[in-house]
């Protein structure tokens, strides 16, 4: 069934009942929750095979773990979500009540992303089922085997008109971001962001897009090398760099450059004792890999120090990109310029943190930014000088895991959130309500004027005096 015609579908049965209880959404997760259960060893054996080799635990800890929490969160916060609140209503509007409700959207629809294929579909769904819409998902066609896997899943769990997948290539992505959902998420690139919020707009259609961008990680001259570069590097190495959030590229002050090489070697080796075999994933195409050798050659041809910290394994399969510094690269290169998305880690000389906020605040605003020091003064002045989608201090990525923040970029790097409270709210209206009460003291300010504008007179003077602009 077509993009089309699933939402023509989707929209008739929201129709019907626009308004799902608590009790309804609750199940609707719980479903998905049981059907992703049912089906986790078939999900791993689909990223493994699309990525080429992907360690088994990498994606349970990383994409199911975390779609197990978020289900829960949502179940567990929901009734207190859904609760109408009353607010105070304008005094000169009294004695009128008012009160505001989220309300579901409609229809949903989600294009995934291929570098956690099975998160950044199913998450955004999460929340949108947990708001009380119905959703459509588009797979990543770069993840064709857990795209078929996420589609198996939904079929057998849910009817098409309450959750469903549309599978296949380019084309048909271009189509679904084409229809006029209710609202539309896309994790993926800022390129192709830029298109699909083009084909969304004509249809005014709503949007969320999740990015990503050159996300920095600045160490202070302070900072505590031995204890803080593991924790940098295991965030650049987590599924070998293809992660959204992962540390684009480093500052760090000249004179501990060195400290720092030497740390990272030490720190993947600690992490990938055996090499870089079964525990370390494979780059997800020959093009992206090719892109990756590409990023770090023009660097070196520049007068750049290239550092492979660990050796590719003699004859080994599979498209690995070894962990690799890029010591002073040119600001102009490409690697520099473009988004990483590997495990290739620029290390750029920063002699103070004033150079550093600098040289991150002449940059388009990246999704996630990393600070490592522990005085909470310069921690509140990287917070005050900084833009940015999302902030750990003293560690890498795991701010998005934290389901009472909101997960989202700005500028470049997107625009809307998720997770938690925020994800239910971004896929509802919240809906203002005013209750008129019997006696309106409306009545007062409505023509014929008459000596009722001597009332409007002094209405007038009074919200001049509560705004500060009696003088």
């Amino acid at each position: 069934m077509s993009a089309a015609d699933l939402l023509a579908r989707q929209r008739a049965y929201f129709a019907a009942a626009p308004r799902p209880d608590a009790a309804a959404r609750r199940a609707a997760l719980a479903a998905l929750a049981c059907a992703i259960r049912a089906h986790e060893a078939a999900l791993i054996a689909a990223v493994d095979q699309d990525f080429g080799g992907r360690p088994a635990a990498e994606t349970q800890a990383l994409e199911l773990v975390p779609l197990y929490a978020q289900i829960a969160h949502a179940r567990r916060h929901l009734a207190r979500w859904m609760r109408r609140r009353r607010v105070a209503g304008s005094p000169f509007l009294w004695p009128a009540r008012a009160f505001w409700e989220y309300q579901p959207l409609g229809v949903v629809g989600v294009i995934g992303a291929w570098n956690y294929p099975i998160l950044l579909t199913l998450g955004p769904a999460v929340e949108a089922l947990a708001a009380g819409n119905r959703v459509v998902m588009k797979p990543s066609e770069l993840a064709p085997r857990t795209a078929e896997a996420l589609a198996a899943l939904v079929a057998g769990a849910f009817p098409p008109e309450r959750l469903a997948t549309v599978t296949g290539g380019v084309e048909v992505a271009r189509d679904f971001s084409a229809q006029p959902w209710d609202h539309l998420v896309f994790t993926g690139s800022t390129r192709v962001g830029r298109e699909v919020m083009a084909a969304a707009a004509r249809n005014l259609t709503p949007v969320t897009l999740e990015l990503g961008g050159k996300s920095p990680a600045i160490l202070h001259d302070s900072a505590d090398l031995p204890r803080l570069v593991g924790r940098l590097m295991t965030g650049k190495l987590y599924n070998a760099g293809q992660t959204c959030v992962a540390p684009d590229y480093a500052l760090v002050p000249p004179g501990r450059i060195a400290a720092f090489e030497a740390e990272a070697t030490r720190a993947v080796a600690r992490l990938y004792p055996k090499g870089l075999g079964a525990d370390y994933t494979r780059i997800v195409s020959d093009g992206h890999l090719t892109r990756l050798r590409d990023l770090v050659a023009d660097a070196r041809g520049r007068g750049a120090r290239v550092v492979e910290l660990a050796p590719v394994p003699p004859g080994a399969n599979g498209r690995i990109m070894p962990p690799t510094l890029v010591i002073d690269p040119d600001p102009d290169s490409l690697l520099m310029r473009e988004e990483i998305f590997g495990p290739v880690l620029p290390v750029v000389p920063a002699g103070t943190l004033d150079a550093a906020l600098a040289f991150v605040n002449a940059r388009p605003r990246p999704l996630a930014l990393y600070y490592f020091d522990d005085d909470r003064g310069r921690q509140d002045e990287v917070l005050a000088r900084t833009m940015s989608g999302g902030v750990t201090l003293n560690d890498t990525i795991f701010h998005l895991a934290q389901l009472n923040l909101p997960f989202g970029g700005v500028g470049d790097s997107g625009m809307g959130a998720y997770h938690g409270l925020d994800g239910f709210a971004q896929f509802s209206k919240k809906r203002p309500v005013m209750v008129q009460a019997r006696w309106a003291g409306t009545a007062l300010v409505r023509p014929p004027w008459g000596a009722r504008g001597q009332l409007v007179g002094t209405l007038l003077a009074a919200a001049r005096r509560l705004a500060g602009a009696s003088r």
